[in-house]
């Protein structure tokens, strides 16, 4: 490909993304993401916006075209039995991979990985089958801390300053739920 092309297709790409990034950009300085980031997640749930802002993640990490640390879980519905996709931020504690529940235990990927007993995929351009361990509460502050260092959109649902104390970190260790992620 000639830098010419090159360039067009650069900047079809940042025509077509820019508008999405500047407006995400300006909506984290909003009081409603501060408060819940409520455009996306309404009462422990993803709303309209949030499906398809989901969607668009999942579809990016689909061609391994999203940060190294967002990755795109693949679970089987406890319910359903249909296949579930959905976008994460892969947390790295001490040389281990961990993902977070933000919105906490009623997530459906929790309930999904423990009705699957841990078995689950991750997709960023490849696929890779993976083994999810439940992390006991007492274990999950510093992952939770290490967490929120790299996930920015999550910092609404877990109302903790990144550089607060480890007992800040503990008093919500119990309601978000942390898996280690193991080669399956």
């Amino acid at each position: 490909m000639t830098r010419r092309r090159l360039g067009r297709a650069l900047a079809v790409l940042a025509a077509a993304i820019g508008p999405f990034v500047v407006f995400e950009h300006a909506y984290e300085r909003t009081a409603a993401f501060r408060q819940g980031n409520r455009l996306y997640y309404r009462d422990g749930r993803a709303t309209g916006a949030g499906i398809v802002f989901g969607r668009f993640w999942t579809f990016l990490s689909r061609f391994g075209l999203t940060p190294p640390v967002i990755v795109s879980l693949e679970t089987i519905g406890s319910r359903s039995g249909r296949r579930r996709a959905i976008p994460m931020v892969i947390a790295r504690y001490e040389g281990h991979d961990y993902l977070v529940a933000m919105l906490g235990e009623r997530s459906p990927w929790v309930h999904n990985v423990r009705a699957a007993g841990g078995q689950a995929r991750l997709r960023r351009g490849r696929v890779r089958a993976v083994h999810l361990v439940e992390v006991p509460v007492p274990e999950r502050a510093p992952i939770i801390r290490a967490y929120l260092r790299v996930a920015a959109g999550a910092r609404p649902h877990i109302r903790v300053a990144t550089d607060a104390p480890i007992e800040a970190f503990e008093a919500v260790a119990g309601a978000h739920p942390v898996f280690r992620i193991d080669a399956a």
